[in-house]
């Protein structure tokens, strides 16, 4: 359905995007996940047609989407990074001018600013200023912004940045909802939980590539380590550590040491035979799966950048 083929941009000397290419499917929950700065909100910029790539082509349905594209538009919903709503005026105000923009007529906006008031849960507060709601309300409303046209694809720019969990939470359960009756969501985060509980399918973005893509299954299995063993840092397992080593490659995190067992060292009844002879309590150790952030964090690296 929507189609992106070889998108390149640069800002100056910035490689932006490099070579980009995605193919997401109609009905599917598609993430893309990266770094600040890794190139995600310039790709949603292209995708609605507010910038032009230097190369390449995106597609809806077979149909080239064009720079500032207005008729295209109409079959994309957009839901900004940044808060897009009209601060001194109230909620049903801003869906009035909203939904005018994309061409609405009165009886058909009156419609659906009441369905997306509805899946949002603010329809009591309608009437209520923008500026007096919470930070997770300005997030359901951008939403509900988006919605308004009824868009075949719903594009989703980090829409949880700065909300509470419930707020969070309720967002969740009203893309998921959208996603069920058939919308197609193009999904942008750095939270690797997020991604985990709601994209089908996800692609990691970072220095402006596509560095892989696939199933949550399919990018775990990319690692050579597919569980970890962390035993808690105390004053207790301190001095033991040494002896950890000799089971495999052990890592010193701040609150903890991961220990990558070498592979005649894969059974867990091994390794907690040799913590109980050096007397380390089972309440000290964790065994877990290798997740989307291991993932994300082999294949970008961990040092910070801005």
């Amino acid at each position: 359905m929507l189609k992106i083929n070889h998108i390149e941009k640069t800002f100056d000397n910035l490689v932006a995007l490099a070579n980009v290419s995605l193919n997401i499917e109609k009905g599917e929950f598609f993430g893309l996940l990266g770094p600040n700065g890794a190139g995600k909100t310039t790709l949603m910029n292209i995708i609605i047609g507010y910038l032009q790539p230097d190369i390449g082509t995106i597609t809806v349905d077979d149909e080239i989407i064009m720079y500032e594209d207005l008729e295209m538009r109409k079959k994309i919903g957009y839901v900004p990074q940044d808060i897009s709503l009209y601060l001194e005026l109230s909620a049903y105000q801003n869906l009035i001018i909203f939904g005018k923009l994309y061409g609405l007529g009165k009886n058909e906006l009156e419609s659906k600013i009441d369905e997306v008031l509805e899946l949002v849960q603010l329809t009591d507060r309608k009437k209520d200023l923008v500026k007096e709601f919470s930070g997770g309300m300005k997030r359901r409303l951008n939403l509900a912004v988006s919605l308004l046209h009824d868009p075949q694809i719903l594009l989703c720019d980090e829409p949880t940045v700065g909300v509470d969990p419930q707020s969070r939470n309720a967002i969740f359960d009203m893309l998921t909802k959208l996603n069920q009756k058939g919308k197609t969501i193009l999904y942008t985060t750095h939270y690797m939980e997020e991604a985990e509980r709601l994209c089908s399918r996800l692609a990691i973005i970072d220095h402006g590539k596509i560095i892989t893509q696939g199933t949550l299954l399919d990018l775990i299995n990319q690692l050579d380590q597919k569980e970890t063993i962390k035993i808690q840092k105390t004053a207790h397992t301190k001095d033991k550590i040494d002896s950890i080593n000799n089971l495999g490659h052990v890592t010193e995190y701040d609150f903890y040491y991961e220990l990558l067992p070498k592979e005649e060292n894969s059974q867990h009844s091994t390794i907690f035979k040799h913590f109980e002879t050096l007397n380390i309590p089972s309440q000290f150790i964790e065994i877990s799966r290798a997740s989307l952030e291991d993932v994300f964090l082999n294949l970008t690296g961990r040092s910070l950048r801005d």
